[in-house]
């Protein structure tokens, strides 16, 4: 199967998820309609949404302990997965690919995130990678949010919620492991 997006490294098709971010994209701008203010620009509404789900991830990237960062389960079908470690940078790197999509260059040599070793350094290009997102996010317009980009007719509102989708995936791999090694993640507490 030929990649969607390649140089990310994984095969994602557009889940329930997907759809709901579209759901929560068009309701959130029906307030304003509704009230004849002024309309929410795709920026603010993809911008909350990003800042809710870097709250996630950081939470429970902060909450595993440094020693558990080389984790993966092994104890059931786990094969050849991804470490806690890896999880995030393939998450911090797929944040820079995503978001490049909407015209601004990641401003840091994104394939340089795979050798990252330690906890703090993981943990500032996950951070850092959100930081790029919003700041992606920032260029999208009422005007251009829905023009195609010319990649598989992909548009910036559809890459910014295809990077929202994939963080919320990787985000659910690392809630197991922080609980298979008896953590519970911080937005649950």
């Amino acid at each position: 199967m030929k990649e969607k997006f390649p140089g990310i490294g994984c095969r994602h098709r557009l889940s329930r998820l997907a759809v709901l971010v579209c759901a929560v994209t068009i309701l959130a701008g029906l307030p304003a309609m509704a009230a004849d203010g002024p309309p929410i620009a795709p920026s603010q509404v993809y911008g909350r949404i990003l800042n809710e789900v870097e709250r996630e991830v950081i939470g429970v990237a902060e909450a595993m302990p440094a020693g558990k960062y080389n984790f993966a389960p092994t104890s059931g079908n786990f094969k050849g997965v991804r470490t806690f470690a890896e999880q995030a940078k393939h998450m911090a790197s797929a944040n820079y690919n995503y978001f490049s999509a909407l015209g601004l260059k990641p401003n840091r040599d994104v394939k340089s995130i795979d050798s990252l070793t330690s906890k703090s350094d993981i943990l500032q290009a996950l951070k850092d990678s959100f930081a790029y997102g919003r700041s992606s996010i920032g260029t999208m317009t009422a005007q251009n949010a829905f023009l195609s980009l010319g990649k598989n007719g992909a548009t910036r509102a559809g890459m910014a919620a295809a990077a929202i989708v994939h963080c919320n995936d990787h985000y659910g791999q690392m809630v197991e492991y922080l609980r298979m090694n008896g953590f519970a993640p911080p937005a649950t507490m």
